[in-house]
């Protein structure tokens, strides 16, 4: 309800500003207009559940801040994860594009083909042009002669060209500072040497028919296997389907050698029969149709088959993506073998009872104030379905605050009450594909400039500041699903360590931590061809030798500094390069 309300307060702001500024906003087929004017309007996207409303503001600050014009945003069907600043080379793009407004959105346009995927495009309008050098092909640079004057266009690039004479901009010669994050741990619980979680416990029940009877609610039976996304109605990633088979000692599928497939769509499948764990299986490499099979024992009798069907997100955009079926949508088959012949009991229309969520989820064991049914003794590990619950201390500060999940398998996590969102850190990357170097040129693929091979997708979590308490200490919950170790998570916080950047001649190279830090050390500086990249610069063949003690004098001490990168002010490099290159590696530091 406090997000909705933030949300429409948000819009109605919005629309205040456009009935303030604005008489008239239209589309003329080529461009926004504002009062009968041309428009050139800057937008980025933030997914605003992906957020709290606490954040929002800071958020569309930076936007601003980046060049942006308007905040691009879709409406989350379901409930409502952050990210630190990073605009950086953007902003001068935005600048250099919003100076060029009027031409770009009034003029008349011009190309000039050189061959071999080059051209020029020239907007002229009131007396003013402004150019566009591009090279689209994705493996050779490009020199050009362009009104009388001679340009390198590196390959898969385009250059700016304001006043057609001078390049203020190219997408391969980025002038941009990335920052390596740190993780500090958490400095509350360093001060009275109470590091040490304390951890509760408590199973997630999966035995779920007692006496022929399905135990608690059940939301659907019926003789067909169903789409989970239309059962669930996404209040929960988890749904059971629960049925019964009798077996009587002349049935032709009784034996000892039994097993049980289950076709899925479900991103996680686990099987329980007659109340025991048969087994688990994941899909793997995005490919969510997979077969399971698995042994099974069955007895006289009536026997309860049980399947929980795990999702980790869905479709939300392309063509009919609410077509696409998930969860077990058969068949489902018994299959049994004697004499060498094999022998199949299909129980795909069978009645099906269907629960929707967890027991845990339905009774809130995620709650800060779930007390009832938590163990202290005999903490279990690498166990499936099992609750986590322990206490920590708010970290000192306003760094953004994470907690390190390591040593689990997958599951959900919460802080006082707070769905923080899915954590899987024992799901491994594949092993290959990564490079120690990234080639951007050419159409980007899923298989290019691959890192972290052979490790986790993530496994820092944020919390945001908004689910801490100030004082007094917090709670966290974790449903375990797969099996996992709890010992291993720590909280910290999250800030810049270093920060590295390049910048060409004839541009502004800028360096900035965080607002409570400043530059302490520069541990790298040269101006002329330096090679390498962030973490890893080396000095070329040629440099100039004034360039770190100007960077030193300039940005030691302070939070932020700029420096002009041309040779009046670093020194001359005599590299004989049509364009010399600063490189500089610098730590931040808490005050």
């Amino acid at each position: 309800m406090g997000t909705t309300r933030a949300l429409i307060l948000l819009c109605v702001a919005l629309f205040s500003l456009l009935a303030i500024n604005a008489v008239d906003v239209s589309y003329d087929g080529r461009a926004i207009k504002i009062d009968d004017k041309r428009k050139i309007l800057l937008s980025g996207s933030i997914h605003y559940p992906r957020s709290t409303p606490e954040m929002w503001p800071s958020l569309i600050k930076k936007a601003k801040e980046g060049g942006l014009d308007a905040i691009e945003t879709y409406v989350f069907w379901n409930a409502h994860e952050p990210q630190h600043r990073q605009w950086g080379h953007l902003k001068r793009l935005h600048e250099i594009l919003k100076s060029m407004e009027d031409v770009l959105t009034q003029g008349s346009s011009n190309n000039i083909e050189y061959g071999n995927m080059v051209t020029a495009t020239v907007y002229s309008y009131g007396g003013k042009s402004v150019c566009f050098l591009g090279n689209a092909n994705s493996s050779s640079d490009a020199t050009i002669n362009f009104q009388n004057t001679q340009y390198k266009v590196p390959a898969w690039s385009v250059s700016i060209l304001p006043d057609c004479y001078t390049e203020t901009y190219n997408t391969a010669k980025v002038n941009a500072q990335t920052s390596i994050m740190v993780m500090k741990d958490n400095e509350a619980d360093v001060e009275d040497d109470s590091n040490t979680l304390n951890w509760q416990w408590m199973h997630e029940p999966f035995v779920q028919m007692k006496n022929g009877q399905v135990l608690g609610s059940v939301s659907l039976s019926v003789p067909q296997l169903m789409d989970q996304k239309v059962v669930t109605n996404d209040t929960s990633d988890y749904l059971w389907y629960i049925t019964s088979v009798d077996i009587k000692e002349d049935d032709p599928i009784w034996s000892k050698d039994l097993k049980l497939t289950v076709n899925t769509n479900g991103h996680v499948l686990h099987v329980f029969v007659n109340g025991g764990h048969a087994g688990s299986h994941y899909a793997l490499d995005g490919k969510y149709q997979f077969v399971y099979e698995t042994k099974v024992k069955l007895k006289l009798g009536q026997n309860e088959i049980t399947l929980l069907s795990s999702t980790v997100g869905l479709p939300n955009y392309g063509a009919y993506f609410d077509n696409v079926h998930v969860g077990i949508d058969g068949p489902v088959q018994l299959v049994g073998r004697k004499d060498n012949t094999e022998i199949i009991k299909d129980i795909t229309n069978n009645v099906w009872n269907y629960k929707v969520g967890l027991h845990g989820e339905h009774v809130k064991h995620f709650s800060a104030d779930s007390t009832n049914g938590w163990l202290t003794n005999g903490l279990p590990t690498d166990r499936v379905f099992v609750w986590y619950k322990t206490t920590f201390k708010s970290p000192i500060g306003n760094d953004p605050v994470v907690a390190d999940l390591r040593g689990l398998g997958k599951g959900q996590a919460w802080v006082n009450g707070n769905n923080i969102g899915r954590y899987w850190p024992s799901y491994l990357a594949d092993e290959n594909g990564c490079s120690s170097t990234c080639d951007y040129r050419g159409a980007y693929t899923s298989n290019k400039c691959v890192t972290k091979c052979g490790r986790p997708s993530q496994r820092w979590y944020h919390i945001p500041r908004s689910f801490l308490r100030d004082n007094g200490l917090n709670t966290l919950v974790l449903f375990e699903e797969l099996g996992g170790q709890p010992y291993g998570v720590r909280f910290s916080t999250v800030t810049i360590g270093k920060v590295c950047a390049n910048a060409y001649e004839g541009h502004v190279l800028e360096l900035a931590c965080h607002d409570n830090q400043v530059i302490s050390e520069i541990k790298f500086a040269s101006f002329g061809v330096p090679e390498g990249e962030c973490g890893s610069f080396q000095k070329g063949d040629c440099e100039s030798p004034d360039a770190l003690s100007v960077i030193k004098k300039k940005c030691l001490g302070k939070h932020s500094c700029s420096v002009n990168v041309t040779e009046k002010v670093l020194g001359p490099t005599e590299c004989k390069v049509p364009q010399n290159r600063l490189a500089v590696d610098a730590v931040c530091e808490t005050q």
